[in-house]
């Protein structure tokens, strides 16, 4: 305990003094929010991985879909490499850097905004994401608080108290350089921890290839099927498992806290160095996490009193009898992992209610002249009061998903499900489809947006006729032919507008 004690307290102290030691580059909107368009290939690389694997990974999907589908659930990992990492960096990489920095967008609802001309849209994006960002919010807070009480033995409301409050503080002082710093020393625990903690597990059960033997004894739940089907290729639903590798790798390109982590990068060569060091991280944490939930049956998890398993019971199931040492090493991880995730959603939220609802700057296109320009002792007075709103919305934020954390609707797997469907079935085809085609409508938005909400919602409301991570998948890749069809049929954006935006795209004359 003294161990686990020690290593957690030099961790959090580590944390919040890089917060006090970036706090004087979050003076400025840019500074808190973006951290001055100026972070390097390394730090936004690992911003970008420590973002998308949290607890919610860890504790909840791969225990989830390690139970259902066995040594196949690593193709999750392995499509969260390849799609959700190195195919975003290469389809949406440099043209949101460029774009978004050409029409000064801060947020995803300001590009919308911008881009298609609509300050409505602006408003709604900015909406639907705070409000679909607690779910995920409370999952990661769930997730992580199970892991802190089988290291610790303190009670689950104490754990969920304490993180919030631990990563309010450091956003708060520092903004996203300090999100960024602090998930690169986040990153490196994570690799660490992960291959650490594989290697025990398999050693505990006599090795990879006993554990792997013992795997395929069990039989499946479909009689059918016999045994062998946990440790075969494609596992006993391959259907299933491609809806879950669509929600969980092609939903991060719709997410507004992960595409962010692509307007702060500081020009197209990190770009192309981020790329192969986020795939290589997804690689490691995410195939790792998955192959180690695929081994979750040969442990006794918790079961309901109304028979159903506890998902969330199967990740600690599978370590609680690990060394003092490794079981430190595995809260660090899980801490590491969610207070990434945390810090990237708060701040999000916080700065696209701010950016996007409270102060909504009528902006120019590009290459205008503004009119009515304020003296800059005004603008610098004015900056300073949205970071201290930002500030004052990001406890805001915390405190309600800390209200839904503490009692969670549902596993945490579900959480996720419902935030990711709404949020990228909403963004993901627009966001997308915007930076490449000149042809896509503001009506086609304002369709997917229907979309994207509308299906998640009511497959909710009618008590999940459809499981909502499957509902999530079709959501994300319906969004295509919606904004598509839509755009067809609905009046074009005014030509010089759009070619005004898609000028960021032209060669640099020499």
């Amino acid at each position: 305990m003294v161990i686990k004690v020690l290593l957690t307290i030099v961790f959090l102290a580590v944390m919040i003094g890089v917060g006090l030691y970036t706090r004087k580059q979050a003076s400025s909107v840019d500074g808190f929010v973006l951290g001055g368009r100026a972070v390097g290939p390394w730090l936004t690389a690992f911003a970008f991985g420590t973002s998308y694997f949290s607890a919610v990974v860890f504790v909840g999907y791969a225990g989830q879909f390690g139970w259902k589908y066995g040594l196949s659930s690593a193709w999750i990992g392995i499509g969260n490499a390849v799609i959700g990492s190195l195919l975003a960096w290469i389809i949406l990489g440099r043209r949101t850097k460029l774009m978004t920095q050409h029409i000064e967008s801060r947020t995803m609802p300001d590009f919308f905004g911008t881009r298609f001309q609509d300050q409505g849209l602006r408003v709604t994006a900015s909406v639907i994401a705070f409000v679909f960002l607690i779910p995920y919010t409370a999952g990661v807070y769930k997730g992580i608080s199970t892991l802190f009480e089988m290291g610790f033995g303190i009670p689950y409301e104490y754990c969920v108290i304490i993180m919030a409050a631990l990563t309010a503080v450091y956003v708060i002082l520092g903004g996203y350089k300090a999100t960024a710093m602090n998930d690169f020393i986040q990153g490196i625990i994570m690799l660490f921890g992960i291959v650490a903690v594989i290697a025990a597990v398999l050693a505990s059960q006599g090795g990879l290839t006993e554990a792997v033997h013992k795997l395929a004894a069990l039989p499946a739940d479909n009689p059918e099927q016999g045994t062998g089907v946990f440790a075969s290729l494609f596992g006993p639903d391959p259907w299933g498992l491609l809806g879950v590798v669509v929600l969980t790798s092609l939903g991060t390109m719709g997410l507004p806290q992960m595409v962010g982590k692509f307007y702060s990068i500081t020009d197209e060569s990190a770009i192309k160095r981020g790329t192969i060091i986020s795939t290589v991280f997804a690689f490691i944490v995410a195939g790792g996490c998955y192959f180690l939930g695929g081994f979750g049956r040969l442990y006794d998890p918790v079961v309901l009193d109304n028979g159903k398993i506890a998902f969330d019971s199967i990740v600690p199931a599978m370590l609680v009898q690990l060394s003092p040492a490794l079981i430190a090493l595995v809260v660090l991880l899980v801490l590491s992992a969610s207070m990434s995730t945390l810090a990237s959603l708060v701040l999000t939220s916080s700065s696209t209610m701010t950016l996007d609802l409270i102060y909504r700057d009528k902006k120019s296109l590009p290459g205008e002249v503004e009119e009515g320009t304020i003296d800059d002792m005004v603008a610098e007075k004015i900056e300073r009061r949205k970071v201290v709103v930002m500030r004052v919305l990001i406890m805001f934020f915390i405190a309600i998903s800390l209200l839904i954390a503490l009692n969670p609707p549902t596993f945490i797997a579900q959480l996720m499900g419902i935030s990711w469907g709404a949020l990228a079935g909403a963004f993901l085809a627009p966001f997308m489809l915007g930076l490449y085609w000149r042809g896509v409508t503001t009506a086609s938005v304002w369709a997917c947006f229907i979309w994207g909400v509308g299906f998640t919602v009511v497959n909710m409301v009618a008590g999940n006729p459809i499981n909502p991570i499957n509902c999530g998948a079709i959501a994300m890749v319906g969004g295509f032919p919606v904004v598509w069809l839509v755009s067809m049929l609905t009046p074009k954006m005014p030509r010089d507008i759009v070619s005004r935006m898609f000028e960021c795209y032209a060669p640099a004359k020499k």
